[in-house]
């Protein structure tokens, strides 16, 4: 027999399996030895007020073992099916190519990185200061830029089969189980790889390609379609459709666009900083103080507040996780945040980001659609000049920043490459610097003790988004210049996080089947 039971658990009853059954036997007036196990639905921590509460919803197996959760997802043998081409192997290319295999289409997907293993590599050498590889970093091979960030799968997307589709497919593909059930899953760095890894073997086991190290160098274009992909400036490949699924750290495909007459349109994006605090800290705050109880998880937070018309929020935030070097181009600083599954560093980390808007952007280019990527290289650019030492970054304690004091040190963090002492609050440009300044004092006052010289702000967080947007069809989804292109994912400026990215690739899977079946 099974019973569900929904209710509000205390974190030791949520948290601790034990304490989970012995709350279900008084609820159900059992003893707990006729309990064999419980298989949670929902978990939702509630924070608001004193003392910490978790919604809770989960079903018991009583006098019967539990069975396996009912998760059946199929994928054919596509080996001779006709071929879609997708240029990128983030989660907007790789769910694509899973969609497409479902729907009868064999995938070739082609990736400028390596695989996610070799990649690894790439990324411990950067990690100690031994240089960057442009192709393989943080943001670009195998899994794209979500692969070392934290795994967040946490969207605003309103679709609910599908977000529950996704959730279902990374399950199926090794992650955990808790991400089905918990109100913020998340993955962790540690475990994405193999994740990723296994929707390889998917692909290439139903008779999809993944071509490592073949970056998309130009398009050959012919009446209004894409005929051919030049790959590395030397190959050339016929092709019919093309899912165009790259990262919006691609840009050099922006260019080629541009360089084809293919219009783009510039949108509003955000920049700042990355913020860290000990988790500790951010851990008494959210849960109201130091005797908060020891099961619940590293506390996280979301921040948004208005400040003189814009908006000014919290992004990408890691409990327990660290800060990266999130370059992808040589001379340029960019940061990020990643955490393992135990979100285990004893640091929080968030971006702390602006909103920017295109007419901001006037004098940066000629061309007003590239106002916003000409100045995200310039301050990227900046950062690197202004500390000169590979990846090494400039930081400031969060009060100095605001006081407008020169920091004297900077206390231990998680930034592996090293940081350096530096006055952000004069380098900043406006409105990032003015605006971020208000934001921190307003939050000072709001939140006790966030405002402190214990954190510090790192620069500069500039790939939050995208400042572009490709042009496509609302319903076809196919660019209304090149028929058989199908822009998806956060590099077209559609999406922002893995899952509504791996949204936006399957929506353009489904679309490129309706029109090869129409």
């Amino acid at each position: 027999m099974v019973k569900t039971i929904e209710t509000i658990l205390s974190p030791k009853e949520a948290f601790d399996n034990k304490e989970t059954i012995q709350y279900a036997a008084r609820k159900l007036f059992l003893s707990a030895d006729n309990i064999k196990g419980i298989r949670w639905k929902y978990r939702s921590i509630d924070a608001r007020k004193y003392p910490v509460r978790i919604h809770s919803k989960f079903d018991v197996f009583v006098n019967e073992k539990p069975c396996s959760r009912d998760i059946s997802i199929q994928f054919p043998d596509v080996s001779r099916s006709p071929e879609i081409h997708i240029v990128g192997s983030g989660p907007a290319g790789y769910f694509a190519a899973l969609e497409l295999i479902q729907l009868g289409l064999k995938p070739i997907v082609f990736e400028r990185g390596k695989n996610v293993s070799d990649r690894k590599r790439d990324i411990a050498q950067l990690l100690k200061n031994f240089g960057l590889n442009p192709d393989s970093n943080y943001a670009f091979g195998e899994g794209g830029a979500g692969t070392f960030s934290d795994g967040k799968l946490y969207t605003r997307v309103k679709r609910k089969e599908e977000i529950q589709k996704v959730l279902q497919i990374f399950y199926h593909h090794g992650a955990q189980e808790n991400i089905l059930y918990e109100s913020h899953p998340h993955i962790g760095t540690d475990v994405l790889p193999r994740v990723i890894e296994n929707i390889r073997r998917t692909i290439e086991r139903c008779g999809g390609k993944i071509l490592f190290n073949h970056k998309v160098t130009d398009f050959v274009i012919r009446n209004n379609q894409i005929a051919q992909l030049e790959i590395n400036h030397s190959e050339r490949i016929d092709v019919s459709i093309v899912i165009l699924a790259t990262g919006h750290s691609a840009r050099d495909i922006y260019q080629i666009l541009l360089n084809h007459n293919i219009k783009l349109e510039s949108k509003g994006f955000a920049m700042g900083v990355r913020i860290e605090h000990p988790q500790e800290l951010i851990n008494t705050i959210q849960y109201h103080g130091k005797n908060y109880d020891r099961h619940l998880p590293p506390a996280s937070y979301s921040i948004t507040k208005q400040i003189d018309g814009r908006g000014v929020y919290s992004f990408c935030m890691c409990p327990g996780g660290i800060i990266v070097p999130a370059s992808s181009q040589e001379k340029q600083l960019v940061v990020n945040g990643m955490s393992n599954s135990k979100r285990n560093s004893p640091f929080a980390n968030s971006g702390f980001v602006v909103e920017l808007r295109p007419d901001d952007m006037a004098g940066f280019s000629d061309d007003s659609t590239l106002g916003g990527l000409k100045f995200q290289i310039h301050l990227e650019q900046l950062a690197y000049d202004q500390v000169g030492k590979n990846q090494m970054a400039p930081a400031q304690r969060m009060s100095d920043f605001v006081q407008g004091k020169i920091s004297q040190n900077i206390p231990q963090n998680s930034y592996l490459p090293g940081v350096v002492s530096f006055p952000l609050h004069e380098w900043l440009p406006e409105p990032i610097g003015s605006s971020l300044r208000k934001a921190f004092m307003s939050l000072g006052k709001q939140i006790p003790g966030f405002l402190t010289n214990e954190a510090i702000i790192v620069g500069v967080e500039s790939r939050s988004s995208s400042p572009i947007r490709i042009p496509r069809d609302k319903e076809k989804l196919s660019n209304p210049q090149i028929c058989n292109l199908f822009p998806c994912g956060e590099g077209a400026g559609f999406a922002g996080g893995i899952v509504s990215s791996a949204i936006d690739g399957m929506l353009a899977a489904r679309s490129v089947y309706k029109i090869i079946h129409r």
